[in-house]
């Protein structure tokens, strides 16, 4: 029994396959918000209301031709998209999802899991500064440039955010964070600004919009995706869907309370938990334009930093003077 359930957990839910599905039912979810916040109507052709848009897009570009260019580091440039799927779908097995014992959720749940999350989630911006490295294209080099840049920025304040609801909850394991926040649900509230700086911090990370620098089409064709197609392209895609998927699945664990009641209920959470924070994330995109790098760091470090360390010092007086 242990052996399937392990098996069950790590391709089917929250394995690879639910990642997939899942991550393009997302994308689908923030084009048609995104869309509708700006009086478009998105995808409305393939499958109901456009639903399969995603999944028909990821298979016509497996089946697209995969030009190498000539100058590029051949190895790097094909083995980066595969290493940036493996690593957020890692990252997405660390989310306790399985509540059947509050604190174990699953095979991949240990002390110090957050972090290890939060690790992995930085990973693939290293990931795209080699890709667009590898590719030795200018506007690729200039893209892959700038998401590094950014990650200067709001690397530490995201960090200080997620981990300041980990010291009030006196524990690094998401579990047990998401099992406390269940538990105290008031305590909730002292996070909000943490949530806020998170949530403009992921933003970031993810490289949507106003944070879409790497890769502006205006500016420099596709930054760091301009030599990528076919099968490469198509992964990087999932990457990035995958990767939101599990940012708004972290964001939720440790500020929303988590997954918990039993698995139907559990699944049920995490699914209304993290489309509530996508919409947030489209919204965000919708109602703001697309900024400077230099603008990103400075942003970072005079609003962001600064917030996150005050959520820092209220959890610490809370947990010092009234637990």
């Amino acid at each position: 029994m242990a052996v399937l359930k392990t098996f069950l957990y790590l391709v089917v839910y929250p394995g690879l396959l639910f990642l997939f599905v899942y991550a393009t039912f997302v994308e689908w979810f923030d084009r048609k918000v995104y869309a509708r916040l700006q009086n478009r109507m998105g995808p409305t052709h393939t499958g109901r209301a456009g639903i399969l848009q995603p999944i028909a897009d990821f298979v016509k570009l497996m089946a697209k031709e995969d030009v190498v260019p000539d100058l590029a580091d051949k190895k790097l440039f094909s083995a980066l998209p595969v290493v940036g799927l493996a690593i957020v779908i890692t990252a997405g097995l660390l989310l306790p999802v399985w509540h059947i014992d509050p604190a174990v959720s699953g095979p991949i749940s240990f002390p110090g899991d957050v972090i290890v999350l939060l690790y992995l989630l930085s990973l693939p911006t290293l990931v795209l500064f080699l890709a667009g490295w590898s590719s030795t294209n200018a506007f690729s080099i200039i893209g892959g440039t700038r998401t590094l840049t950014m990650l200067f920025g709001y690397e530490v304040p995201l960090f200080l955010a997620v981990l300041s609801p980990a010291v009030l909850a006196g524990s690094w394991r998401l579990a047990e964070i998401a099992a406390f926040y269940r538990a105290h649900p008031l305590l909730i509230l002292p996070n909000l600004i943490g949530f806020g700086v998170a949530l403009v911090a992921v933003q970031a990370k993810l490289e949507r919009t106003p944070f879409d620098i790497p890769h502006a089409e205006t500016e420099i064709v596709g930054g760091t995706f301009t030599e990528y197609s076919g099968k490469k392209l198509a992964f990087f895609r999932l990457m990035a869907d995958i990767e939101l998927v599990v940012s708004a699945g972290l964001l939720a664990t440790v500020f929303l309370g988590g997954f918990g009641g039993g698995f139907i209920f559990a699944f049920v959470q995490f699914i209304l938990k993290t489309l509530a924070v996508v919409f947030l994330l489209s919204t965000l995109r919708a109602v703001t334009g697309r900024i400077r790098v230099d603008q990103v760091v400075t942003f970072a470090w005079k609003w962001l930093a600064p917030l996150a360390v005050l959520q820092l010092l209220i959890v610490i007086l809370i947990k010092g003077f009234a637990l």
